[in-house]
């Protein structure tokens, strides 16, 4: 009995090219704050901006996607911050315990 091998070794497909539109109306936004949700089918973050001397801050963008398509944007963040500190050098993040003190404290507040 042979084997055949067409089926047993299938031809390797060629990734398949997709084209994104960019609409007109679409606005970038700034966001230097991320709250994360979850349920036990969607992740959900929330991008809001707080600006420094405000007490309020707005969510400016909510992204809404599957825990799959999440877990494969961290994976793309990191190697993308990999990518991005071999050319610009190591981002260095604070060491503080509470992170917001570093980014929303006030010039010449007192340290804790």
């Amino acid at each position: 009995m042979t084997e055949n091998t067409a089926n047993s070794n299938p031809p390797q497909s060629q990734p398949t090219r997709i084209s994104i539109d960019l609409p007109k109306e679409l606005k970038a936004v700034y966001a230097n704050v991320a709250f994360i949700n979850f349920t036990p089918a969607e992740m959900v973050i929330d991008f809001a901006q707080l600006l420094p001397r405000t007490p309020r801050g707005a969510l400016t963008a909510r992204v809404i996607m599957s825990p799959i398509h999440a877990k494969l944007l961290h994976a793309a963040l990191g190697q993308n911050l990999a990518n991005f500190e071999r050319q610009f050098g190591e981002i260095r993040i604070p060491t503080r315990t509470n992170l917001a003190d570093d980014f929303f404290r006030f010039p010449g507040e007192d340290e804790k």
